[in-house]
């Protein structure tokens, strides 16, 4: 009997784990990278279903996201433009790269070098980073925002969040 009690525990700890990956695997897996899109169209995004490829966090809100696909192919996910820039930054195809942001002002996908881009928003990674298809005033460049975003010149940072919300409130 004391040669069977410890055959017994390892076997039912066994077949706990087993279950228990089982499990997981049969549940609906979270979408990381897209391969495949040889088209460089954007990818229906499904909330809560794709993952950030930068901060790696559940893509909740399709306001703020944006994809890179590279020329294999192969689509990235990012919750906040910020993100995606300095994600992009760290490529070795960042110049070849299609960008699709999600707009703002038409609600579409629309080509992320084109589009222009407000400073003050209120995003998940607090970049700040609005996309959107029409230029106004105060819009800025796909190559601006790139640039505030490599020096750290976004919502993030207290004293940039502060001088944007004193300009957007009218108090120079």
């Amino acid at each position: 009997m004391k040669t069977i009690k410890p055959i017994l525990i390892i076997f039912t700890f066994l077949t706990i784990i087993v279950t228990l990956f089982i499990s997981l695997s049969s549940k609906q897996q979270m979408v990381t990278i897209f391969e495949g899109n040889i088209a460089k169209e954007p990818i229906p995004i499904v909330l809560n279903h794709f993952q950030d490829s930068d901060c790696g966090m559940v893509i909740d809100a399709i306001e703020y996201a944006s994809q890179v696909i590279a020329p294999n192919g192969k689509t990235w996910f990012f919750h906040d433009h910020g993100g995606m820039i300095k994600w992009l930054e760290r490529t070795s195809f960042k110049e070849s790269a299609v960008i699709w942001v999600y707009s703002l002002d038409n609600q579409k996908w629309i080509d992320g070098r084109e589009a222009h881009y407000t400073r003050d928003e209120k995003t998940p990674m607090e970049y700040g980073f609005g996309a959107y298809k029409g230029k106004r005033t105060k819009r800025i460049s796909f190559k601006e925002m790139q640039l505030f975003t490599l020096r750290g010149e976004t919502m993030a940072n207290p004293t940039i969040r502060k001088q944007l919300l004193k300009e957007k409130n009218g108090n120079h």
